[in-house]
């Protein structure tokens, strides 16, 4: 059976004690709610790491970091790498997010290298692929989604390719309050496991968790998560707010 998660990518927002109330908020809540094969990630500002593993029960709750260096470490003056974040508890970490794709120029060599650093690390790679919509209305979302999926991950074999979580964020949703329809996110999703299962096999593309991302809230939840081949949302900004947050939480 494949892990449900309901991801949290709080972005660069909160104060610590802000994101320390906010993550309180969020455990207190599912220390009572069940959660068998289900898991809450939340990925939370490099600054907020150590202290937000702290108030969390990780029966429930992992916390994960939004990004990390594409070098083990070395002069590289502001950079965070993937052994320092697994150094502070973490177990997560968000790669290849549109946001880096487009504001840093992160290519798909550098995501790749990404991912091999965090997985040595024994962080978990989410890794998000997701089309413009340019891309769309050109009919080549397959193709962009495709090669993404390719250059960065099918180089794994396949103990390792298990320990990574593929989050579909179309970039035309991402904070624009347009999601994809539920019809929309478990196509591409069905495509997804079609494609890994052509480089590896069916039983691995069906072992994937595979997530949706773009303007997901409590109102749409249920039925993006009700699709056969989508197994929980990674949630922007709905995540910030305690309340909506739990909602998405009780739909998975």
């Amino acid at each position: 059976m494949r892990l449900k998660i309901v991801a949290a990518n709080w972005k660069m927002n909160t104060r610590i004690e802000e994101g320390i109330i906010l993550a309180q908020k969020i455990n207190n809540f599912v220390e009572t709610y069940p959660l068998e094969g289900k898991r809450i990630v939340l990925c939370v500002p490099f600054t907020h790491i150590t202290e937000a593993i702290k108030v969390v029960n990780y029966k429930y709750i992992s916390i994960g970091a939004q990004n990390c260096a594409q070098w083990e470490k070395g002069a590289y003056t502001g950079e965070v790498s993937a052994e320092m974040i697994a150094s502070t508890g973490a177990h997560y970490v968000i790669i290849g997010h549109s946001e880096r794709r487009k504001y840093f120029g992160e290519s798909d060599e550098v995501l790749k290298n990404k991912v091999n650093i965090s997985l040595k690390n024994a962080l978990r790679p989410i890794f998000c692929v997701g089309e413009t919509l340019e891309e769309r209305e050109k009919s080549l979302q397959y193709k962009v989604v495709k090669a993404q999926i390719e250059n960065a991950l099918f180089h794994l074999d396949e103990d390792f390719l298990l320990k990574v979580v593929i989050a579909y964020e179309p970039v035309w949703a991402i904070g624009t309050g347009v999601n994809a329809t539920p019809e929309q996110a478990q196509e591409m999703h069905a495509y997804i496991r079609n494609v890994i299962s052509e480089k590896y096999s069916e039983y691995i593309a069906d072992s994937i968790t595979i997530l949706y991302g773009g303007s997901c809230n409590s109102t749409n939840a249920k039925d993006l998560f009700s699709q056969k081949d989508v197994d929980g949302g990674l949630i922007g900004g709905a995540s910030l707010k305690a309340d909506e947050f739990i909602e998405i939480i009780k739909c998975l």
